[in-house]
């Protein structure tokens, strides 16, 4: 057995040293063990290559966002608040920026519930007086002219009273005035919108007033015509020669175009101070103005002036016409407010067919000329 294994390894000796013989014969001939399992390995420098790659591609994704994000959280968000801060702080200062009163002069005002009288700035107080007066959704040409006015009738009122009486009132005895918080209660969340608009308004005209013969004049203005405007004398009695009549047609698409009011026969005849027939028709006769609206009127024994009964019936316009069913009776208005001068609606018409408002003004106010402060009134700018 020993002799057997001796002889099986001299046969391996005697192969491999063939092998080996054939190798050196034979160079080019393939190991076995590289035959059956042939390796591939990489060189060096591209695994090099690979790991600097990978290094570059990380640092271009995270040093950004290390560099960026903190910015953003803070000194981004500082900026965002800085320009909220001053957005707010240019909305609360519209009056400066916009209305800084160059005209030194100042509205006294007397607030009928303090009784106490507040001097506010001339255009200040104007675009104030235009939120009252005028819806802010009117055209900015109507806006416009309704400063126009509203400034031309403080400067008729100051120029034309005492030293002790130098003031103006907040209510429809003048003009409708309210303080920027009053106003931003009732605007809500429209204030800022609105007054923005009325503002721009106020500044077009700025420091204008309108003169007839180079005096402020009476720039008397209403809600609504009855498709004309009044003559001044047929309602308050004194001629004007800049409020004369005029055709509004535009005023028919106002919503307080037309009314009606029925009243008992004996509640008529209680505030006119008339005995008028509980029953059966009661006889009447009217005259008209040029402004088609009721000049005078005959009822029972007594004769009014148009003025007089829509003041004591507290009817919308002079214009009416009365009718009677049974012991009531009807009483049918055109228009709204006094007629005389501007009409506000008729403005706004006036304004969405193009005319801007030196036109409206012209229109409704004849024989004038758009003055400045310091021409007409230098007392005024002074005091």
């Amino acid at each position: 057995m020993k002799n057997y294994q001796k002889y099986l390894r001299q046969k391996k000796k005697q192969k491999r040293a063939r092998t080996l013989q054939q190798l050196k014969k034979h160079p080019s001939l393939p190991r076995i063990n590289q035959a059956k399992f042939p390796r591939r390995q990489r060189p060096a420098w591209k695994a090099a290559a690979l790991l600097i790659a990978a290094g570059l591609f990380a640092i271009i994704l995270v040093v950004p966002t290390i560099i960026v994000v903190p910015y953003t959280n803070s000194s981004g968000s500082e900026n965002i608040m800085k320009e909220k801060q001053m957005n707010t702080t240019k909305s609360n200062n519209d009056d400066k920026a916009e209305l800084a009163d160059d005209s030194g002069m100042s509205v006294p005002v007397m607030r009928h519930q303090s009784q106490q009288i507040e001097s506010i700035p001339l255009e200040t107080y104007v675009a104030r007086v235009v939120a009252n007066e005028m819806p802010a959704e009117f055209e900015m040409e109507a806006l416009k002219a309704q400063a126009l006015a509203a400034r031309t009738y403080v400067v008729y009122q100051l120029a034309n009273k005492d030293k002790e009486n130098g003031y103006v009132t907040d209510t429809e005895q003048d003009q409708v005035y309210r303080n920027d918080l009053e106003l931003r209660k009732i605007m809500g969340k429209d204030y800022d919108k609105k007054m923005g608009k009325i503002k721009k308004a106020v500044a077009a005209s700025k420091g204008q007033i309108l003169t007839y013969e180079d005096n402020p004049i009476f720039p008397a203005f209403f809600s609504t015509s009855n498709g004309y405007t009044e003559n001044s004398e047929d309602y308050w009695g004194n001629k004007l020669p800049y409020l004369r009549s005029v055709k509004s047609p535009w005023d028919e698409k106002s919503p307080k175009f037309m009314d009606q009011k029925t009243m008992e026969v004996t509640d008529v005849g209680r505030a006119l101070g008339v005995s008028l027939p509980a029953n059966g028709a009661i006889p009447v006769e009217v005259s008209r103005t040029d402004g088609h609206r009721v000049k005078e009127i005959k009822m029972g024994k007594k004769t009014f002036s148009g003025k007089e009964v829509r003041e004591k019936l507290d009817l919308r316009s002079s214009d009416f016409t009365m009718e009677q069913k049974d012991n009531y009776l009807i009483f049918t208005t055109k228009g709204f407010g006094h007629g005389i001068g501007m009409s506000q609606y008729g403005a706004n018409g006036m304004a969405k067919e193009g005319k801007n408002y030196k036109e409206i003004v012209k229109y409704y106010y004849k024989g004038v000329k758009i003055s400045t402060l310091q021409e007409t009134a230098p007392k005024l700018v002074s005091r």
